[in-house]
């Protein structure tokens, strides 16, 4: 592929992008994405043969740039702070309503069903899991988090991001019911002194 259709179908991409996060992802249409690009059918059936297709690669590079850990830990930051900062950047995600892909993503996994092998949304989960999980162990290595079931404290933190993602696009929640999840959560692993930076 050229540099002109390679940043074609990047154009294509970051359009289809904005069509998914205003209207979710069972409505979309490949009219919806062509009027947005302002290009010919066929010109995006070069490019892509179904919205399904479309969604998954915009999957796939939201997965490729979701490193919120880059250039913000430094060698010496601890569990406590790793996780606080962790907490953090899930609190914008669960709080940002424009260009938001959780309703399509959601809506995509009801109608879609990927396979595992294609399942990048439950490869992020599962890899975020691991993630978490090595954090909590390090803290209560270092003696500054206390649990008992790292792994398990790994998935509860998860599952209620995911339920709080869920009810963000439901029935609205504040930045409140947040912080008090997440200084709960803190408090569970032993965090008290670093809850109000969540």
């Amino acid at each position: 592929m050229g540099d002109k259709s390679v940043r074609k179908k990047q154009y294509i991409l970051e359009k289809a992008r904005e069509v998914f996060s205003q209207k979710g992802y069972k409505d979309v249409t490949m009219k919806d994405i062509v009027d947005a690009c302002d290009i010919s059918r066929g010109g995006l059936y070069l490019y892509f043969e179904s919205t399904r297709q479309l969604f998954m690669e915009i999957l796939q590079k939201e997965q490729e740039g979701d490193d919120i850990f880059s250039g913000k830990i430094s060698e010496n930051s601890t569990a406590a702070e790793i996780l606080v900062l962790f907490l953090v950047e899930q609190k914008k995600e669960i709080i940002r309503k424009r260009n938001s892909l959780t309703k399509a993503i959601y809506e995509f996994y009801f109608q879609e069903r990927p396979e595992k092998k294609e399942d990048i949304y439950r490869q992020d989960y599962d890899s975020a899991v691991k993630i978490l999980q090595k954090v909590i162990e390090m803290g209560v290595a270092n003696g500054e988090l206390t649990c008992d079931k790292p792994e398990e404290a790994a998935t509860n933190i998860m599952l209620t991001l995911e339920g709080l993602k869920v009810q963000s696009v439901t029935i609205g929640i504040s930045a409140e019911l947040i912080d008090k999840q997440f200084i709960y959560i803190l408090s569970t692993l032993g965090v008290e002194d670093e809850s109000d930076n969540a």
